[in-house]
């Protein structure tokens, strides 16, 4: 957990995803390993996941704030869709099996991750964010998936972002904001939906688990700025591809995981 810790930290400064794509295939290779709950082992670990980004999101959005880079008006705007969103993708996770969590993690991120590292351009289609409800239904689906996968959004909304030209550091910087946003409201959900769960891991409060959250904080916050700092430094196309190598390496697990 500490391990995890380190590395989910760096990760929410150098890619914005808010170390989620770490500490879910984690969580869940862990209960499963020692007969925890494996009815709900995808579920714990995407709600102490999201708990844990709620902590680390704090320290990689602050870092990236005081660089500049994120677009204050653009999280405003999208700030209310994004916990809807979240909001609709925990009730939704509660509603279906622990392997269906798995598949959906798997599939989303194996198919951004070959888009990042195969350097698969994105064609800008806006020259700003749209508005109205073609605007509003970007949020609210990245919100969405973004509490179903257990992470901060950054995987999903940094493509998106990078449609509506922004850069891959401003993409970075904002995306690591709109982590926050969407792990409170679903941390809170998640706990909330597992409340009268029986059979639940020592240390549970609803689906999630304050054990793993309290060893892997810490370390994680630490961590943010350091990665908030390499991001900043690292070219385009060097960020880009490690975003996309770290996407597909889960994958892969995910999926044979859910084979086996």
């Amino acid at each position: 957990m500490i391990i995890t810790g380190v590395a989910s930290g760096i990760l929410a400064g150098l890619l914005g995803v808010g170390g989620g794509i770490v500490i879910v295939p984690v969580l869940d290779f862990m209960l499963r390993y020692f007969n925890l709950a494996d009815q709900y082992s995808m579920h714990i670990a995407v709600a102490t996941s999201l708990t844990c980004i709620v902590f680390t999101g704090l320290s990689s959005a602050y870092a990236h704030y005081r660089k500049g880079k994120v677009d204050v008006n653009l999280v405003l705007h999208w700030a209310l869709p994004l916990v809807l969103g979240s909001i609709l993708g925990v009730f939704v996770a509660t509603k279906i099996s622990s392997l269906s969590l798995s598949i959906i993690f798997a599939c989303i991120a194996t198919l951004v991750g070959l888009k990042m590292l195969l350097g698969i351009t994105v064609k800008t289609r806006w020259q700003k964010p749209p508005k109205g409800i073609v605007g509003a239904s970007f949020p609210t689906a990245i919100g969405s998936l973004s509490a179903m996968m257990g992470i901060g959004g950054g995987t999903l909304s940094v493509p998106v972002l990078t449609m509506m030209n922004k850069t891959i550091h401003q993409a970075v910087a904002t995306s690591a904001v709109f982590g926050v946003i969407i792990s409170l409201p679903s941390a809170v959900s998640f706990i909330v939906a597992g409340w009268h769960q029986q059979n639940l891991p020592l240390g549970n409060l609803g689906y999630v688990n304050w054990i793993a959250v309290g060893a892997i904080i810490p370390l994680s916050m630490a961590c943010a700025p350091l990665g908030a700092k390499l991001a900043h430094r690292l070219p385009k196309h060097i960020l880009a591809k490690l975003f996309g190598v770290f996407l597909l390496l889960v994958s892969l697990k995910m999926v044979l995981k859910t084979l086996g």
